[in-house]
């Protein structure tokens, strides 16, 4: 097991304070980088929260970058994917420090978060993804795109998951919707799947979905309406759904975990060679 170097790295500045990110840098890299998003409903976790996963792949030798960002109900959207994009442009523009390839990023993230690097990958460049003021940036432009995604039991399309928690009870998801989107309307308008099917997107990155079976958060018709949207497009996605498992259960080391993370590296090697 590699040795990994754990930091916390201001990456960009909104509304007079800094964001973080935790860096974790293998000794042993390979030279090639991956920015990590946290779940949380939009509302809560932080940069630590999916530590587990991200030391599992910086044991593979990935340097690992790991965002905070703004999150509701303080922030509305889209100031979280706007945040996203902010770090990846600060991880490709200190790429030479960091010991990796600026045009081999990858893009992960899980829950919400799932939906949000969906969401911010399909459009990285687009005027709302260009409003956070990226660290140490004197470029007038840098690419937020990258190279793929994988997005683990993602939130897929907000406003369906509104109305499933609506129809469960799931009331603290409800505040959290409406704590960040505001309204029906705006979560609507975040939905990856209409993104894909108005054909909104600029870019269409090769993708990865993870779905638990025992999902209670996000539904699986709601993940199957994703694969289908892709496909739609004519765009083949990998999918691997897990039998038996809960939501985020990636969040806890286990040989679950274990699993999840070697299909995700499995789904991450041919990427860095093409």
């Amino acid at each position: 097991m590699t040795k990994i170097n754990e930091t916390d790295v201001p990456y960009a500045m909104s509304h007079g304070s800094e964001l973080l990110a935790r860096l974790y840098q293998p000794e042993d890299s390979i030279g090639h980088g991956i920015v990590m998003v946290h779940g949380g409903a939009w509302t809560a976790n932080d940069r630590v929260t999916p530590s587990v996963m991200s030391k599992l792949l910086a044991n593979r030798g990935l340097t690992v970058f790991s965002l905070d960002f703004r999150c509701g109900p303080t922030f509305q959207h889209p100031s979280a994917s706007a945040d996203i994009a902010a770090g990846i442009r600060y991880f490709r523009i200190h790429s030479n420090d960091f010991g990796i390839d600026p045009n081999k990023i990858g893009l992960i993230g899980s829950s919400s978060g799932g939906h949000l690097v969906l969401f911010t990958a399909l459009q990285p460049n687009v005027p709302m993804h260009q409003t956070t003021m990226v660290l140490d940036n004197e470029e007038e432009f840098v690419d937020a795109s990258v190279t793929y995604v994988i997005a683990l039991w993602p939130v897929s399309n907000p406003l369906a998951r509104f109305e499933y928690a609506l129809e469960v009870g799931r009331h603290e998801l409800v505040r959290a919707h409406q704590g960040y989107f505001g309204s029906r309307e705006t979560m609507h308008r975040a939905s990856v799947q209409r993104l894909i099917r108005s054909r909104e997107y600029t870019h269409l990155p090769p993708i990865f979905v993870v779905q638990p079976g025992e999902d209670a958060n996000v539904p699986e018709y709601m993940t199957n309406d994703l694969l289908a949207a892709f496909r739609g497009v004519g765009h083949d996605v990998e999918y691997l759904h897990m039998p038996g498992l809960p939501h985020a259960f990636a969040y806890e080391a286990s040989p679950d975990t274990d699993r999840c993370e070697v299909s995700v590296w499995d789904f991450i090697r041919p990427q860095l060679k093409n």
